[in-house]
């Protein structure tokens, strides 16, 4: 009878743990970008009565008889399948049809700021890593999101934009943080004064392919750099940072930043951003189950406890 209380408590707990989880997700049905996490059981330690034995010239074999101590988490897991689009109308939001996650982090992570750090498995985990594509152009020409950071793609091997028709050459060697250029490395029609005056761009957005493009004062297109996809071959090793960042920890695979469309990753929608994969009607559902679940719980260890009573009764 004690065991069927330790059962019960146990059953409690994981049945806690999942509301819990239930309870996130619903409370990010808005969040852009939010990955919506589920909750399984597994069964806990077990007490053996009798242990499995082999037969012999007299008697036959025998099988293990085994009670339970309840269940516990097995794993939290988050669906990373790609959720639905709403258009915002903002020529620099973006979402991620398909695989990948974009890369943000602070200005400085090279040996100067805005130098960058090596396209490589060894550099990347210092970056977060997200999927809401809210993004705008700051004071100092940097690309950034609704934290700060500053958002890490492909610039030109020559650090100059490219006008008109002609395609800018990208050095995807290195990840370095997106920034409209300087007004001299456009070489005319770009507006702005002093020596670390920025391009004015005006209509700023950002296309299909990550390429992030503007129009001068010259009435020129100028492409400015290209954000980056991160691939993660194992998203579900990712640890969630809060914030709707993502961080890479061990047992995520070859970790490898692409254009849009490369190595696996899915290409961007524009002028929207991503919505929650959050499913009200499976979230409710799964929540009125585990409520009963819950309540069956908490009933085993009310009938235990009018057993033990009525053991003690047994004496008058």
């Amino acid at each position: 009878m004690i065991r069927s209380m330790f059962a019960a408590v146990a059953g409690l707990r994981t049945h806690q743990n999942r509301m819990d989880v239930i309870s996130n997700n619903i409370a990010n049905v808005n969040t852009y970008g939010f990955k919506a996490g589920r909750a399984t059981f597994k069964e806990s330690i077990y007490q053996n009565m009798y242990n499995s034995t082999n037969g012999n010239e007299v008697l036959g074999g025998q099988n293990p008889s085994q009670i339970g101590y309840g269940s516990q988490i097995g794993a939290v897991s988050v669906d990373y399948a790609p959720g639905n689009y709403e258009p915002t109308g903002y020529g620099t939001d973006c979402m991620i049809s398909g695989n990948g996650f974009f890369m943000v982090g602070p200005k400085n992570l090279g040996a100067a700021d805005g130098e960058g750090i090596a396209n490589d498995g060894a550099n990347i985990p210092k970056l977060k890593l997200t999927r809401v594509g809210a993004f705008t152009v700051d004071g100092d020409g940097y690309l950034v999101d609704e934290n700060r950071n500053v958002v890490y793609g492909f610039m030109s091997t020559d650090g100059t934009p490219a006008a008109g028709t002609a395609d800018l050459e990208l050095n995807q060697d290195v990840l370095v943080p997106i920034r409209i250029p300087s007004a001299d490395a456009a070489g005319g029609g770009a507006g702005g004064a002093g020596a670390d005056a920025r391009m004015n761009l005006s209509q700023i957005a950002i296309d299909s392919n990550g390429l992030l493009s503007g129009i001068g004062d010259d009435g020129t297109i100028y492409k400015i750099g290209q954000v980056g996809v991160c691939n993660v071959p194992n998203p579900n090793a990712l640890e969630k940072a809060g914030d709707s960042y993502y961080m890479i920890r061990n047992n995520t695979g070859e970790v490898k930043a692409y254009v849009p469309g490369e190595g696996t990753t899915g290409m961007l929608l524009t002028n929207g951003l991503e919505m929650s994969t959050t499913n009200l009607a499976t979230e409710i559902s799964n929540m009125i189950i585990t409520q009963r679940g819950f309540q069956a719980n908490s009933k085993m260890i009310t009938v235990s406890d009018e057993m033990l009573q009525e053991l003690i009764s047994m004496k008058r």
